[in-house]
C-alpha cells in the first residue's frame, strides 16, 4: 500500500483482515522479496534489505526494538530474532496486532509485546527504546509529529531507520500526494537526529517491480486480498518509476 488515497484505521483494519488466511497473497510477497514462509509481510523490504536495516540499527542483545507502525509483525520479529532484542510493536489496526501476536509464536525465542498506537503517539515512555525502525509506512504520516515521536521514544545515542519511497520530483503531480510528501532527511534533521544518511536503494526496486508485474497480471478471483494486491499493481506501475526507494537512517542526540 505504498501510494493511493487517504486510509483511516478502519480502512487498514479491513486491509488486514482480508490478508488472513489469503496464501496466495503471501506467496506472490515471499517469493517475489525472497521471504521464508514464516515471515508474513505486508512491506516491500526484501531478505536482503533486513540485513541491511539490521546493520543499520547497531542492537545488541537486551536492547528494545520499537517496530513502529509493524504490521502484522515479521519485520520486526525477524531483527529481533536476528540480533537478540526485545521488541515492541505498534500499529493503529487491532487485525494487525492480533495476527502479529500469532506469528510472534513462530518466534519463540523473541521477547515481543505488541499495542496499538500511531505513528504520532506510541504511549511510550520518553528514552525508553534503543532503536526504531519504521518499514514502508511513514509515507502515511510524514509529519514532524510522526518523526518527533520516534526522536522521544529513543534514548541518546539510538538509532533509527525507516524505508520507504519519495518522488524524484516532488513537483510532479503524477506522483501520489502522500509520496510527495515524504522527505526523510528534512523530516529527521528537523527532529533533532544527527548522522542523517538516505541512500537511494535500486536493487530493491528490481525485486518490487517483479511483485507488482505478477500482481498486476493475476485474476484475483474473490480473494479480497489478491483483488487489493491486483489494484494496487495496476495503479504503482504507472508511476513506478517517479519514485526512488530508500533506506533512512540516523542517530539520537544527547
Amino acid at each position: 500500500m505504498s501510494s493511493g488515497s487517504a486510509m483511516s484505521a478502519e480502512d487498514f483494519d479491513e486491509w488486514y483482515s482480508n490478508m488472513r488466511g489469503s496464501v496466495a497473497h503471501d506467496d506472490i510477497h515471499q517469493r517475489r522479496l525472497g521471504l521464508p514462509p514464516r515471515l508474513l509481510s505486508t512491506s516491500l523490504l526484501t531478505w536482503d534489505g533486513i540485513a541491511e536495516v539490521v546493520e543499520a540499527l547497531r542492537l545488541a542483545p537486551g536492547h528494545r526494538l520499537l517496530d513502529l507502525a509493524c504490521g502484522r509483525g515479521g519485520t520486526g520479529l525477524e531483527i529481533a530474532s536476528r540480533t537478540g532484542a526485545r521488541l515492541t510493536g505498534v500499529d493503529f489496526a487491532q487485525s494487525a496486532i492480533d495476527q502479529a501476536r500469532t506469528l510472534a509464536g513462530q518466534f519463540s525465542s523473541v521477547d515481543a509485546e505488541f499495542r496499538l498506537g500511531d505513528l504520532a503517539a506510541t504511549a511510550l515512555p520518553p528514552g525508553s527504546v534503543d532503536a526504531v525502525v519504521c518499514v514502508d509506512a511513514i509515507q502515511f504520516q510524514a509529519t514532524a509529529e510522526s518523526f518527533g515521536e520516534m526522536r522521544r521514544v529513543l534514548r541518546p545515542g539510538g538509532r533509527v531507520a525507516l524505508t520507504t519511497w519519495e518522488a524524484v520530483d516532488r513537483a510532479d503531480e503524477r506522483v501520489p500526494a502522500r509520496i510527495r510528501a515524504v522527505d526523510t532527511e528534512a523530516g529527521l534533521a528537523a527532529a533533532g537526529f544527527a548522522d542523517v544518511v538516505v541512500r537511494e536503494r535500486p536493487q530493491w526496486r528490481a525485486a518490487e517491480r517483479a511483485m507488482w508485474e505478477e500482481a498486476a497480471a493475476l485474476d484475483p478471483g474473490v480473494d479480497p486480498a489478491l483483488r487489493s494486491l491486483h489494484e494496487e499493481g495496476l495503479h504503482v506501475l504507472s508511476v513506478f518509476d517517479l519514485m526512488r526507494r530508500v533506506l533512512a537512517t540516523a542517530t539520537a542526540t544527547g
